[in-house]
């Protein structure tokens, strides 16, 4: 069985204490489908529920072998990266962040299978078009997957909506 939800949820929930529903991706829809079904859990929020999105900002194990601490991040995997951060943080592109296989450098390289980046979308989804995005940690494992978590707040009700990378 797939663990992904619990590996964020043990270090902010660490006694367990709060329920989980885990809800599945369709590997074989886009970006837009995943925003939008974070756009109809929307309205969770009022009810106090947290969405939060767990993969990575890249991943692409086939390019993945041991390398040395201090070994610097490939530059396809840094831009990507970067045009994340950038269309999250000060762009506020959802649009571009839904197309990121066309409109990301490296998209489909950082991301052969979508299933590590979808999380992201429902969250996004879930903040709603005019949420702000704020990084709060961006960690790099074995100079190629990139832990950059983010969080989104409404502008509404300042609930936060959180999107984190592993």
């Amino acid at each position: 069985p797939r663990r992904v939800a619990w590996v964020p949820l043990m270090f902010m929930y660490p006694e367990a204490n709060v329920p989980v529903c885990q809800l599945s991706l369709q590997t074989g829809r886009d970006g837009a489908y995943h925003y939008d079904l974070g756009r109809a859990l929307a309205p969770l929020r009022d009810d106090g529920v947290l969405i939060l999105g767990s993969g990575n900002a890249t991943h692409n194990l086939s390019c993945m072998a041991p390398v040395a601490e201090g070994t610097p991040v490939p530059r396809w995997e840094a831009e990507f990266d970067g045009w994340l951060q950038e269309a999250l943080l000060a762009g506020g592109r959802h649009d571009d962040v839904k197309q990121y296989e066309e409109k990301a450098p490296h998209g489909k390289m950082a991301h052969p299978s979508p299933d590590h980046f979808l999380p992201l979308h429902v969250a996004l989804g879930a903040a709603g078009e005019d949420a702000k995005a704020e990084l709060i940690h961006h960690s790099w494992y074995n100079a190629m997957l990139s832990h950059a978590s983010y969080r989104f707040t409404t502008t509404t009700k300042n609930k936060p909506i959180a999107a984190c990378k592993e």
